[in-house]
């Protein structure tokens, strides 16, 4: 148990610190956007299940890779709470509440909106690429999957997942996350699975442009301070990362 314990503590420690003071001082408060998309969501699954509702929920929130560009940039932003018909759910307010939850505590509600529209509108596009590419490409899609409305939010908490895993050292996590996706394509093929795909690989270049740009202002930090950048960067190593936990 002492060594399941100091592997949880260096695999998740990070992300336990940063979200150990806002939940112990406000609860379910600490992640008000979370709440709210989670109702929306219930609320969008139970309007999309009736007949005078269906119709509404597709020409407000449906994306299809055979729709008008515009038409589907227009319709992402509320798409990302319009959960699939033929699965459960619950399991989709679960998602959400909880990996949702955990970035808007860590990272605050607009930095996780702008990750899970980056990571739902990147599935939408690589939709339209995969079918223009064709079944021949490796990474093309049937043209059938044109009329496939896109993967709603699970692209979004894909994208989080692993963001949140690189920025706080819970690789092992992340990575787990990514190969669960690539088994997912292999076992069944399907839009859904590639679009995960796609969310990833967009996130995982938000994480690379982070990291850039960590290093470029560790460098000008290094620079301003007189020291060269190897000792400038060390002296402030630890408490830079003691502000990204906040």
């Amino acid at each position: 148990m002492n060594t399941l314990g100091r592997l949880a503590r260096a695999e998740w420690g990070a992300l336990s610190l940063a979200l150990r003071g806002p939940l112990a001082a406000r609860r379910w408060r600490a992640a008000p956007m979370t709440t709210g998309a989670v109702c929306l969501t219930a609320a969008l699954h139970f309007v999309h299940n009736q007949d005078w509702g269906y119709r509404t929920v597709q020409n407000l929130g449906a994306v299809r890779a055979e729709d008008p560009l515009w038409l589907a940039i227009v319709r992402t932003p509320l798409s990302l709470f319009v959960p699939a018909l033929d699965l459960p759910v619950w399991g989709a307010l679960a998602q959400i509440l909880l990996v949702f939850g955990i970035a808007e505590i860590c990272l605050g509600w607009w930095r996780t909106l702008v990750i899970a529209y980056v990571a739902t509108l990147a599935g939408t596009l690589y939709a339209r690429v995969g079918i223009t590419l064709g079944p021949d490409s490796p990474i093309g899609l049937p043209g059938s999957d044109a009329q496939v409305v896109d993967t709603g939010p699970s692209a979004a908490v894909v994208g989080l997942a692993v963001f949140l895993g690189w920025r706080y050292g819970a690789y092992v996590t992340a990575g787990a996350v990514i190969a669960a996706m690539v088994v997912e394509v292999v076992l069944k093929e399907n839009l859904a699975g590639k679009e995960h795909l796609a969310a990833i690989a967009a996130v995982l270049v938000l994480c690379a442009v982070a990291q850039l740009r960590q290093r470029r202002s560790a460098v000008r930090s290094g620079s301003a301070s007189g020291l060269p950048p190897s000792h400038s960067s060390k002296a402030r190593r630890r408490p830079a990362q003691r502000r990204s936990w906040r």
